[in-house]
């Protein structure tokens, strides 16, 4: 299956010095962002939640460290899995470095593209994670009717959309938008199945931070691959 060769030499491109920066500064700024939000919100709990409150036969509880407490691991837990949405939107600023450090060592023989202007590549990066975040909160919805297919559900529509941005993006830089869109719906059922095997490590909190990177570097193999096959041979 090629597909599993993409994503083969995508692991094996994990180690890449290249890669490892875009990983690392992702990382660092996405823990960074995470802390700020998590210690601005548990000062504003602690601000919100009172000392005391007095309940009827009760008398007058002590609550304010038992609801921090917990407030402040429901905090954690969100947090853990906002990691992969805001290391998505900081490392796709960086798609183009990862998809030339594969083109470089797998494809040395082709010709530089254009560098993407900044501003156009954050609104891309804004869009896509805005779609991430409100296609899986509608998806809550499913997940609560049917629970037993609740994680092929996360992995099927999180590999549509990532398959469906990255591919796409990565496309773009060859051939443009317009024709990135003719080839991506033409291999729709191929990109789908490669997006969902990418999607997986994304039900693994902390682990889901690689599978931005994973998946430009394995739609950008596949964009090849795909690309090579409609190519009229001389």
């Amino acid at each position: 299956m090629n597909v599993i060769s993409d994503i083969e030499k995508a692991l094996g491109q994990l180690s890449d010095r290249k890669f490892q920066k875009v990983l690392w500064q992702s990382i660092f700024i996405a823990i960074a962002l995470l802390l700020l939000s998590f210690f601005g919100i548990t000062g504003l709990l602690n601000w919100l939640i009172p000392e005391t409150i007095t309940l009827p036969w009760l008398g007058e509880l002590a609550v304010h460290g038992g609801l921090l407490s917990i407030a402040s691991l429901i905090t954690i837990f969100v947090l853990s899995f906002l990691m992969f949405p805001v290391a998505t939107l900081i490392i796709g600023l960086f798609l183009e470095e990862i998809s030339d450090a594969v083109e470089a060592r797998y494809y040395p023989n082709l010709p530089a593209v254009k560098r993407q202007d900044l501003m156009p590549a954050m609104l891309d990066a804004f869009q896509f994670v805005g779609i991430l975040i409100l296609a899986n909160i509608v998806a809550l919805i499913a997940y609560v009717v049917v629970p037993i297919f609740a994680l092929f559900i996360f992995w099927a529509l999180n590999g549509y959309l990532m398959g469906r941005e990255y591919f796409q993006l990565v496309a773009a830089r060859r051939m443009g938008m317009k024709q990135a869109s003719v080839l991506r719906k033409k291999y729709f059922s191929q990109i789908w199945i490669a997006g969902i095997l990418v999607a997986i490590p994304l039900s693994i909190p902390i682990v889901n931070i690689i599978v931005p990177i994973l998946g430009i570097a394995v739609f950008t193999h596949q964009f090849h691959r795909l690309n090579d096959r409609i190519r009229p041979s001389n």
